[in-house]
């Protein structure tokens, strides 16, 4: 499986709702150092349980490869950090070690990417080359795809191994322009954007185009945007005596009437719809 089908496959399960942001965003990274191929001037640190004189830390050279005692020469170039294990692992066992155990960590990144997962048009990993701000990635990735959440999480491992989750507000970013969030992206980032859920209402009656209204959860839909993506209301609507059919958890309804011209004038506050809710707009008679 290559790493774009990788971190869709993290962007599947990274839904709202299902973990914390942090838990999200470490798992998002852990995806893209399992799929990394090692590449010339990566560093790698080496272990071998029991052989001291293999444990040490070397720079995959120009030519792919590196240079250890014992086995010479090894290509590691385009191997997959588990794919480095087992071909060490392998060449120990041939000549030298029974059953050895073989760790590595890839302590540099020399081949400099980051990886941008979840609601975009072609999730993957993207090499970095120069300096490149989150919307420069956002654009290699072809855009935010329609169901793109309103935040967006960059997991960022410090210099002490640390690893932290950066939010960005994306409605902040791009709807009032505030440039401060379109930060600076480093090596080995992991961005991560959340797909919406989607959520439906119902708008019925006296309005041009009666049907189901759709909106994204983290944005919600108020009654006077459900009406108005509904065409607004109709010729004859009562706008007094409209009526809000809503369902509880366990199944009862529930009749919420509103005056739209309450509304309208300030004198009452929108009413915010939930999932499943019908929006009833009565006709006049007079």
């Amino acid at each position: 499986m290559n790493i774009a089908a990788l971190v869709f496959a993290v962007a599947i399960v990274a839904a709202p709702g299902q973990a914390p942001a942090q838990a999200q965003a470490q798992e998002a990274r852990d995806v893209f150092v399992r799929a990394y191929r090692v590449g010339p001037g990566d560093l790698l640190e080496l272990k071998v349980f029991q052989v001291d004189e293999l444990s040490q830390t070397v720079r995959v050279s120009e030519d792919g490869s590196i240079t250890l005692p014992l086995v010479g020469r090894i290509v590691v170039e385009g191997l997959t950090q588990e794919g480095v294990v087992q071909k060490l692992t392998g060449l120990l066992q041939a000549k030298y070690v029974k059953n050895p155990q073989v760790t590595i960590f890839i302590k540099e990144y020399k081949n400099q990417q980051v990886a941008v997962i979840g609601a975009v048009e072609k999730a993957g990993s993207y090499e970095l080359v120069g300096r490149k701000n989150l919307l420069q990635i956002i654009s290699m990735a072809g855009g935010f795809s329609e169901t793109a959440g309103n935040e967006i999480f960059i997991l960022r491992e410090g210099t002490d191994g640390v690893t932290s989750s950066v939010a960005i507000d994306l409605k902040d970013l791009l709807v009032n322009g505030n440039q401060k969030l379109n930060i600076p992206i480093e090596p080995n980032d992991v961005i991560n954007v959340p797909v919406d859920r989607e959520i439906r209402v119902f708008v019925m009656g006296r309005v041009t185009k009666p049907g189901a209204v759709k909106a994204k959860l983290s944005e919600g839909v108020t009654l006077l945007q459900a009406i108005a993506d509904a065409g607004g209301l109709a010729e004859g609507a009562k706008e007094s005596k409209i009526t809000i059919t809503r369902k509880d958890k366990t199944g009862k309804e529930q009749k919420i009437k509103v005056n739209l011209k309450d509304i309208i004038k300030g004198k009452k506050k929108d009413v915010v719809l939930k999932e499943g809710d019908v929006v009833y707009v009565p006709e006049s008679f007079w």
